[in-house]
């Protein structure tokens, strides 16, 4: 079987391109200050929280029609811009957010007939999950279930108004609109294209999370209807 990739909805075997995929296993750099102290042996520790974005770096080659093909290839990667899903055939149930910024250095056999490259992703560090973008309707006194080790940032939408509460946090949600989002990823509260951020409160001000394991949900007031898509992931 020949290894591929997909990137931003194009698929590299329309392109003749096909991968070894060696580096799709590398872990990110997790994010750490080390203070030192005068007078004591050994560092003090920060952690941020947080992982560094790590390079996914594809060894690729074409073997036929390769002027053609490598004029396309760079030409489909070029044309997209900011953070885009990509997906190969060594984790299918996975995918990642990344970016292509190009730098491509080409090997191509004298008869230019084949060749032999490099495509480098700049990637966020987390590998997430087909099944978490799965949306989930829960019900309320329901569950929902965290497969991996890392707290997971949903994207819930809350149907009517009312109270909603998830693990710790609980979301008191005023009438105004229909539905509303809300996004633990990107910190953000809308209905559509319109701005809700008003019309939520949290406890202690945090938005929710998934930890590892169960995390129960409970909801009452008009709220209707809780969907969650968890976004579920790892390195």
């Amino acid at each position: 079987m020949r290894n591929f990739f997909r990137y931003g909805g194009m698929d590299s075997r329309d392109y003749g391109v096909y991968i070894s995929g060696q580096g799709t296993y590398d872990a990110p750099v997790k994010d750490v200050e080390f203070i030192q102290v005068p007078g004591r042996s050994g560092d003090l520790t920060i952690s941020n929280n947080r992982f560094e974005n790590i390079e996914l770096t594809y060894p690729a080659f074409i073997y036929a029609d390769f002027k053609t093909a490598i004029s396309r290839f760079k030409e489909a990667l070029l044309s997209v811009d900011g953070y885009q899903e990509l997906e190969d055939s060594y984790a299918p149930d996975e995918y990642r957010r990344a970016i292509y910024t190009g730098d491509m250095k080409v090997d191509a056999t004298n008869r230019n007939d084949a060749g032999e490259f490099d495509v480098t992703f700049n990637c966020d560090p987390r590998r997430f999950l087909k099944i978490g973008k799965l949306p989930v309707t829960m019900r309320s006194g329901g569950y929902i279930e965290n497969p991996t080790k890392f707290d997971a940032k949903p994207l819930i939408r809350v149907t009517g108004y009312g109270t909603v509460v998830i693990g710790h946090v609980t979301i008191t949600i005023a009438s105004g609109f229909s539905y509303i989002d809300i996004d633990s990823e990107m910190l953000d509260c809308y209905s559509g294209t319109s701005n809700a951020n008003s019309k939520v409160s949290f406890s202690d001000n945090d938005f929710p999370i998934l930890p590892p394991g169960k995390t129960g949900v409970t909801y009452s007031g008009n709220v209707s209807n809780v969907v969650i898509t968890p976004n579920w992931w790892r390195v």
